[in-house]
């Protein structure tokens, strides 16, 4: 890995000092990482992202990555002249569909982020929601819209998750769940991860995105919120559009008895590390005192 770091050992030392009382508050805690945008397809921040969880489970933390891949379907669906349409953002998926979902998710993005967690020293297994019964999925509807194999998460059981952080492994969960006549779910990698934090009791629900998290009227970061200036964000408009069911699976979490959901930019490096073991921080806070 390029070593970022300036050459600086008293630097060095602060930046330590600073991430100790972090490692010592979050050490036995879970932390649920959702993973996606750029810092998903992009080789160095895949490097980067593999050794900030690495390191977490190092100093006694229990990541658990959920990843997403529309971009990878997409690709893959184009290359086998396969159509396919959207209703407010979500693919209707088929049955042929969902069988290059599973192929996508499962065996080609979930393993390779395996490998790259490997590779950076840590000890990654690779599921889907399909594993051990993980993720029990009902079919989604909107608005009377029949969107298919697009599920949500009506069950978790969270017995393998719990056997994988026992036995020091860092799990990477695809969004495919199961339903009740054993047939696939495609699945909101967002609401899947959000789903395994409340059932986890995660000290963090943290989802790597393309923005840099909430903004202000003025178009600056705010760095902590709490749950109900949240809630007038969302009612006077100033949250909105595709940053609406983000922040919403961030107050669903942290009524459900997360500690904190944050929404950070992916696109900087080491981005889980700043946000996790600093003062500052590089995306938003939100924490449910309503």
């Amino acid at each position: 890995m390029t070593n970022s770091i300036p050459n600086d050992p008293h630097l060095q030392a602060r930046i330590l000092v600073e991430a100790l009382p972090y490692m010592q508050r979050f050490h036995g805690r879970t932390i649920v990482i959702k993973y996606g945008g750029n810092a998903m397809t992009d080789a160095r921040l895949q490097e980067q992202f593999a050794y900030d969880v690495t390191l977490m489970k190092q100093v006694g933390m229990n990541p658990v990555v959920v990843h997403g891949g529309g971009p990878q379907i997409g690709a893959m669906l184009e290359r086998l002249g396969v159509h396919t349409h959207f209703v407010d953002g979500m693919r209707v998926t088929d049955a042929a569909t969902m069988e290059v979902v599973e192929m996508v998710l499962g065996g080609g993005v979930n393993k390779e982020i395996v490998q790259a967690i490997n590779r950076a020293g840590g000890r990654a297994v690779g599921l889907t929601g399909k594993d051990g019964g993980l993720l029990r999925a009902r079919p989604l509807r909107r608005d009377g819209v029949d969107l298919g194999l697009v599920g949500e998460v009506a069950r978790v059981d969270p017995d393998i998750i719990r056997l994988l952080d026992q036995g020091d492994f860092i799990p990477v969960v695809a969004p495919v769940g199961v339903g009740s006549l054993g047939e696939s779910y495609n699945i909101n990698a967002d609401l899947v991860a959000g789903a395994l934090a409340a059932t986890l009791r995660a000290e963090k629900l943290i989802l790597m995105t393309n923005v840099a998290g909430v903004l202000d009227a003025d178009g600056q970061l705010r760095t902590r919120l709490e749950a109900a200036e949240v809630d007038r964000m969302i009612a006077d408009g100033r949250i909105y559009g595709g940053m609406l069911p983000k922040i919403q699976c961030c107050l669903d979490a942290v009524a459900a008895g997360v500690q904190a959901s944050h929404i950070i930019d992916g696109r900087v490096p080491h981005a889980l590390l700043l946000e996790i073991f600093t003062d500052a921080g590089v995306g938003t806070l939100i924490s449910d005192a309503r």
